[in-house]
């Protein structure tokens, strides 16, 4: 997921017997949206909104990068023609696959687990700071599903992966600290096991989209992306 949900995207796609091959080999996107997978990071947003355990800050920061993709489309990065643009990862790669995979059960999976562990056991206070980078990652998810679907340009989709992934280092540092603070059997469940899983899941979250971002969307996924956008453009002009 985060950054690596853009590779998912592009993962799932070659595996599609119908997509057709581009002009330059590339295969073009077939465009679903919703698919099954955005519309359960929708339902994930809007129940822990609903909750009451999103900060406002976060849900501000998800309407305003709604509006700015759209904004960069418009006088920045604009699309070149209303058909998908090339794929920056277009053919099949396990080792990208299972890296996508560890992202999602990393940053979605184990997080959903360990907050419904803390509502069962009334630790509302105690799961905040994790639903706040939950509900930033599902709602990455959701917003490349509609820079995927929506046609934009390569530098945008690589934008929204780029500016969540940066804002969610804050906020999983904020939720490693606040488990840090937390005295051992202070917890209302005077549970160990939740605990030291708490602070594992978090420096672990914290270490994995770091490196996703400084080690893979930064110096590898950014340049390819600008790359083949302005390489497209220069062979039209």
């Amino acid at each position: 997921m985060g950054g690596s949900t853009s590779l998912r995207q592009e993962e799932e796609e070659p595996r599609t017997p119908t997509t057709p091959q581009g002009p330059s080999g590339a295969r073009k996107s077939t465009r679903r949206f919703p698919s099954f997978q955005h519309v359960n990071t929708l339902a994930v947003m809007i129940v822990l909104s609903a909750s009451g355990l999103v900060a406002l800050e976060d849900l501000a920061f998800f309407v305003l990068s709604l509006g700015y993709i759209y904004f960069l489309s418009s006088f920045a990065f604009p699309a070149r023609s209303r058909e998908p643009e090339p794929l920056v990862f277009g053919e099949e790669n396990r080792a990208l696959a299972l890296y996508v995979l560890a992202g999602g059960a990393l940053g979605l999976l184990f997080p959903i687990a360990f907050i419904l562990d803390g509502v069962l056991g009334g630790d509302k206070e105690g799961i905040e700071p994790a639903a706040a980078h939950l509900f930033l990652l599902s709602s990455q998810v959701f917003m490349e599903g509609v820079a995927f679907a929506g046609a934009f340009s390569l530098p945008i989709r690589a934008f929204v992966p780029i500016s969540y992934n940066t804002r969610r280092l804050f906020t999983i540092a904020d939720w490693l600290r606040a488990e840090l603070r937390k005295a051992e059997g202070a917890s209302p469940r005077g549970s160990l096991l939740r605990l030291r899983a708490g602070r594992s899941l978090a420096a672990a979250n914290l270490i994995f989209w770091s490196f996703n971002l400084f080690g893979f969307l930064l110096p590898v996924f950014l340049p390819r992306a600008l790359q083949r956008y302005y390489g497209k453009q220069a062979k039209s002009a």
